[in-house]
């Protein structure tokens, strides 16, 4: 029998504003989040919300992913909190008052407006330097009582916050702020700003203008949002497409070797992993046209090259410590099968000959890799798969590696093609039809009914990864596995538990990026209907209700931390799942003209394909497509089509 949903109801606090969200603060609320936000040298996290007294919660983290601290691994970057005390605090007629929430906005920059209850009316906004160790706060203070007040500070202009010691020296954390003692006129208003350095201590101390770079902090989100435009009609949708553009765009950092994507996290950074950086983001950066993020991407990829070897050995699962080192505790991951379908799909997106000169020896290394490692069985063998053995995999082979490999095949097969290696393109033609034959004997599984996959042999429970076939074209078992996705052994109010609930298994683990596949894959594959409503559930609670406004990582592991690898991901089942969209070649593409009864249109308007504008037009019985500006297709719904760019 199916189980019950265990998971509450979330309540809501946010409401959509204009290019993202606010939360009207109302009396008797009690609740607390936090932000993250990425500047290329600092990631900063605001905490806000209220205490149980109604008062103003507010708490800052910052982490500096380039001050590398000892040992030199993948969690190795400086990072400390600041207490309020360590902040210059703002004294109204000699007293520090109590803040009354009013309103929380978030935008891109986190925006708090509170009360000191008739006194004064007090707006913050907190963001990151753009290209500086350093974050900042703009304040804005009102008189809003009925005599002349006086405001002072508690700190001085220029104060050490805290120290620090790493691989490069001894690392100093300063607050500087521009309050000056005045006394404020009833009705006028007062603005001063707070930043937060970090340097080395032979160096000199960043000097930031907090106008300054919120301008560049507003002008890098018009550059991650402005292009690839979602209108559906569905505002909560279109918002959460927004915001997961910036999120996943907006964690790029500037390390000794070059510009990284990094997931983030208080934990992730100055490090490249083939799951998240190489298979999750490259290929939504490549639809994008921002440079800094193909950048990453480039680099990316790049770093995994000097493993790949004519002995065929394993390429890392990560290379950490900004390009210095490597991490691989858990084996072989599927990361050759990962950078296959990865690599191969950006190559094709890009369409650049510079990036295929540079990857296609690297695709046709991780595809011979994978054929080396093929099990008599037909399916291939990896140590463990990107969850790296929190659940079982058995050691030997399971349905996430089989499945990247089968999928990156059919891409580089195109590639092949696209480069006048036809036979080539044949000999992985075959070799996919093989292994989906063999992905299909071997994990193919009737299990609670359902005519779906088993992920490993031995381990026959539901797991969310069942959703991989469908994601790259085997859809044998299309229905059953949906069935089996949105039932209540998987299915839950907080999204799909990574295996499902039962007397023998306790888990109550859910992690969002098979939940985001599992989307895409349904969309992919047509069922778009049933598994609407679960998918606009899914984007009201992320982006308006406890935990806002992203993807998440997992739950309990990492307490909901936003990673911004599943902001891209979130950003693909609108590209590769609702409209299906494929590369055919180096200059075509085809996509499936498809509507949800929910939406009166679907447009995604400036995506970058092959380097060139496209905009996707659909509506309730029509379609058209627009190459820089100039229709190239129009017709009905239904079937895929082609698109000649």
């Amino acid at each position: 029998m199916p189980l019950q949903r265990f998971w509450r109801n979330m309540k809501q606090y946010f409401e959509l504003c204009n290019n993202g969200i606010e939360w009207n603060v109302t009396p008797g609320q009690n609740h607390r989040d936090s932000l993250e936000m990425s500047g290329s040298k600092t990631d900063c996290f605001i905490g806000y919300g209220t205490e149980e007294d109604g008062t103003l919660f507010l708490s800052r983290h910052y982490v500096f992913p380039t001050l590398r601290t000892i040992p030199n691994n993948t969690h190795g970057s400086f990072q400390l909190s600041l207490s309020s005390e360590q902040l210059p605090q703002l004294r109204i007629d000699n007293a520090v008052c109590a803040e009354h929430p009013v309103q929380f906005r978030i935008d891109g920059i986190l925006s708090a407006v509170t009360e000191v209850l008739g006194k004064v009316r007090i707006c913050r906004k907190f963001f990151p330097a753009d290209h500086a160790l350093g974050a900042c706060e703009q304040i804005t203070v009102t008189n809003t009582s009925e005599q002349t007040i006086s405001l002072t500070f508690t700190l001085p202009e220029r104060s050490a916050a805290a120290y620090g010691r790493g691989t490069k020296g001894v690392y100093v954390v300063e607050v500087s702020h521009t309050g000056t003692n005045i006394q404020l006129p009833i009705g006028k208003t007062y603005s001063y700003e707070i930043t937060i350095t970090a340097r080395i201590a032979h160096q000199q101390t960043p000097v930031l203008y907090a106008a300054t770079e919120l301008r560049a902090r507003r002008k890098r989100i018009r550059e991650l949002c402005g292009r690839a435009v979602l209108k559906t009609g569905n505002p909560e949708i279109d918002t959460m497409f927004r915001l997961a553009k910036l999120r996943a765009g907006e964690s790029l950092f500037d390390t000794l070797t070059g510009l990284r994507h990094n997931p983030g996290g208080k934990t992730f950074y100055a490090a490249t992993w083939c799951n998240d950086q190489v298979e999750y983001a490259g290929p939504w950066f490549a639809c994008t046209g921002d440079k800094k993020a193909n950048l990453a991407s480039i680099n990316a990829y790049l770093d995994y090259i000097p493993f790949m070897s004519d002995l065929f050995t394993k390429i890392p699962s990560s290379v950490i410590a900004e390009g210095l080192d490597i991490w691989e505790g858990a084996g072989d991951r599927g990361d050759a099968a990962m950078y296959l379908y990865g690599a191969s799909l950006f190559t094709l997106l890009r369409a650049d000959s510079k990036v295929t000169e540079t990857l296609w020896p690297a695709i046709q290394w991780c595809a011979e890799y994978c054929h080396r490692k093929m099990l008599p069985d037909g399916v291939i063998g990896s140590d463990s798969d990107e969850l790296e053995g929190r659940f079982p995999t058995d050691g030997v082979a399971n349905l996430s590696t089989s499945c990247l490999c089968y999928g990156g095949l059919g891409l580089a097969a195109i590639l092949a093609d696209e480069l006048n290696e036809s036979s080539l393109a044949q000999i992985y033609r075959t070799r996919q039809k093989n292994l989906g034959l063999a992905i299909e004997c071997y994990f193919g599984e009737t299990l609670h009914g359902f005519h779906t996959y088993r992920y490993t042999k031995g381990h026959d429970t539901l797991r969310s990864w069942i959703c991989l076939p469908l994601c790259v074209g085997l859809t044998q078992r299309a229905e059953g596995t949906l069935q089996a996705l949105f039932s209540d052994y998987l299915w839950t109010e907080e999204g799909m538990l990574t295996c499902e609930r039962g007397e023998e298994n306790k888990s109550n683990t859910i992690w969002d990026r098979s939940t985001l596949f599992g989307f895409k894959g349904a969309f992919l594959n047509g069922y778009i209907e049933p598994v609407w409503p679960f998918f606009e559930s899914y984007c009201k609670k992320r982006l308006l209700c406890e935990r806002v406004p992203y993807a998440i990582e997992a739950y309990p592991e990492g307490g909901m931390r936003q990673l911004s690898g599943e902001s891209a991901l979130f950003c693909r089942i609108i590209t590769e799942g609702l409209l299906g969209i494929r590369p055919e070649g180096f200059s075509s593409f085809s996509f499936i003209p498809q509507l949800p009864k929910a939406l009166p249109q679907l447009y995604l308007t400036d995506l970058v394909l092959f380097g060139k504008s496209i905009d996707i037009l659909v509506e309730k019985n029509n379609y058209e497509v627009r190459v820089d500006g100039k229709t190239a297709a129009k017709g009905p719904l239904g079937q895929r089509v082609p698109i000649h760019v």
